[in-house]
């Protein structure tokens, strides 16, 4: 699944625009057919994954760097419970929830630093969509690829995680978060 056009030697950093840009709230616009291929449509999606690697996230949609079109860039890290997923750009997604069984996850935002909250998502997904150069990709996603996938799709119809919180009482800044709910402190104030 892997594009072969995002070596990012050649990639931008793109500034990821915060809440209140009005990007963040539009929906975004499908990709033309025309411009599968094209230089614009290979160079954003390369520099959506380096922007995502420089910001230390998992996931970057077109509308977080003021591009209101349908692709996001992610990734997801190996773990105990699921195999690495190489960083990937999806273009004009579908997604469809695979049963009903949802899990209740921590998540942040590049668009919303600092913060992190409580979000349910469904745990499993099926998604279709196109690379860069147009190529249809359909595949299962578990876990926190499906996590990461709902989260980044949301982006594109305007959502942020703060929408999908059931509750606002989990909601923490990162520091807090890292030292009383991960019981990892860390230095400084």
């Amino acid at each position: 699944m892997v594009d072969s056009h995002l070596d990012t030697d050649a990639a931008r950093r793109l500034e990821v625009v915060r809440l209140g840009h009005p990007t963040l709230r539009r929906v975004a616009d499908a990709v033309p057919e025309q411009d599968f291929g094209s230089g614009r449509l290979v160079e954003l999606g390369r520099d959506l994954v380096r922007t995502m690697f420089d910001e230390e996230g998992v996931g970057l949609a077109a509308p977080q760097v003021a591009e209101g079109l349908r692709l996001f860039a992610y990734w997801v890290p190996e773990s105990d419970d699921q195999p690495a997923v190489e960083p990937t750009v999806l273009v004009n997604p579908e997604i469809r929830p695979v049963g009903e069984a949802r899990v209740d996850g921590w998540e942040g935002c590049l668009s919303i630093p600092e913060l992190r909250g409580i979000v349910p998502r469904f745990e499993r997904l099926k998604v279709k969509a196109q690379t860069v150069e147009g190529e249809p990709v359909s595949f299962t996603a578990d876990g926190f690829h499906a996590r990461v996938i709902q989260h980044e799709y949301d982006h594109l119809d305007g959502i942020v995680f703060l929408d999908r919180m059931t509750s606002m009482e989990s909601l923490a800044f990162e520091h807090e978060w890292q030292d009383f709910v991960l019981g990892n402190p860390t230095d400084g104030p």
